[in-house]
C-alpha cells in the first residue's frame, strides 16, 4: 500500500497536525497514534504492509515536523482532543491502533466516544518513567538532546551502552533520534498531569492489547502493560502475545507487525471463540 496523500488540521489555539494517508483516502479505515521519540515516517513500513483495510492514516502527534508544536497548554488531555480531530475527519473509522505513548492516547479516546475495535501495542501508563523524570528534565532545560536520547534508551528501554553506542555512531540515525528526542520530556510529564480513569476504553466494542514476547511481565513496558490491561472496561478484550519481539517491532518486524493486524482485522466481524478478560488470563511471565 503506497501513501497516497498528507492532510494537515488544525489542533488546539495554535498548532496542527498531519496525518499521512496510505490506500485509498476516501474508504475508512485503520487510524494509527505513534508513541513517544516516533513519528509517522516510523510507520511507514508497517503502514505500507498493512492489506485488510483499505486505507492507513498514521497520525503525525504534535512536536514532530511537519505538524505543528506542543505549545505552552500541552497535555495528554490535548493529544486525546487532538485524536478526536483526526477522527472526525475520518468518520467511519473502522480500527484505532495506538503504540505505547499513542497506545494509552487511543484507549483514552475510546472512554469518550463510541468505536468498533481499538488495538494497542504496549500502552503505557504512570507509574512509568518517574524515576527518570527529573534527569530528563535537567537535560532538556540543559538542551543537550544527545542526553535526553540516552536517557530513553539507557534508563527506560533498558539497551545496554554499546547498543546506545553503535546507535550514536549512526551520525544520520542518531541525529533523527534527536530530532525526536525534542517532546519526550513533555510527553512523559503528562502521564503525570491529567487522571487517567480507572477504566479505559469503555465506549469501545471490541479492544485488542498487544504485548511483546521480550517484555511479557518486564519492567517498564510489560509491567505498564498490566496495569492498563486492568483497566480495560471492555467485555469484549483480548490479550495477544507477539512472539520474539520486544518495544519497537514497528522498526525491528514491521511486516511481522502488519500481518498480526491483519489478523485482527480478520476477526473483527465474528467474535472469539473465547474472550479473554485483562487480567486474568493474562499470560504468565
Amino acid at each position: 500500500m503506497e501513501r497516497t496523500i498528507q492532510k494537515s488540521f488544525p489542533v488546539g489555539a495554535s498548532s496542527w497536525v498531519t496525518v499521512d494517508v496510505y490506500g485509498d483516502p476516501g474508504a475508512p479505515g485503520l487510524v494509527v497514534v505513534p508513541g513517544a521519540m516516533s513519528d509517522a515516517r516510523g510507520w511507514e513500513g508497517v503502514a505500507a504492509a498493512i492489506g485488510a483495510w483499505p486505507s492507513v492514516a498514521v497520525v503525525n502527534r504534535r512536536g514532530r515536523t511537519p505538524s505543528g508544536p506542543l505549545t505552552s497548554t500541552y497535555s495528554l488531555r490535548a493529544e486525546v482532543e487532538d485524536l478526536g480531530v483526526v477522527l472526525d475527519a475520518f468518520p467511519g473509522t473502522e480500527a484505532l491502533f495506538g503504540w505505547s505513548y499513542g497506545g494509552l492516547i487511543a484507549l483514552l479516546a475510546a472512554g469518550e466516544r463510541p468505536l468498533p475495535h481499538v488495538i494497542a501495542y504496549e500502552p503505557v501508563i504512570r507509574p512509568f518513567g518517574l524515576d527518570v523524570l527529573p534527569d530528563l528534565k535537567a537535560a532538556e532545560e540543559a538542551g543537550d538532546l544527545d542526553a535526553v536520547v540516552e536517557i530513553v534508551h539507557r534508563r527506560i528501554a533498558g539497551l545496554d551502552a554499546a547498543v546506545v553506542e553503535a546507535l550514536r555512531a549512526d551520525r544520520e540515525g542518531w541525529e533523527a533520534l534527536r530530532r525526536l528526542a525534542g517532546p519526550a520530556c513533555a510527553e512523559l510529564a503528562a502521564l503525570y498531569g491529567d487522571a487517567v480513569p480507572e477504566a479505559l476504553a469503555g465506549r469501545a466494542d471490541r479492544v485488542d492489547l498487544i504485548v511483546g514476547e521480550l517484555n511479557r511481565g518486564r519492567s517498564p513496558y510489560g509491567t505498564a502493560f498490566e496495569e492498563v490491561a486492568r483497566r480495560v472496561a471492555v467485555a469484549r478484550t483480548e490479550v495477544h502475545v507477539l512472539p520474539g519481539q520486544g518495544h519497537v517491532a514497528h522498526l525491528q518486524a514491521p511486516g511481522e507487525l502488519a500481518r498480526s493486524l491483519d489478523g485482527l482485522a480478520a476477526v473483527r466481524a465474528d467474535p472469539p471463540a473465547a474472550v479473554r478478560r485483562a487480567p486474568d488470563n493474562f499470560p504468565a511471565a
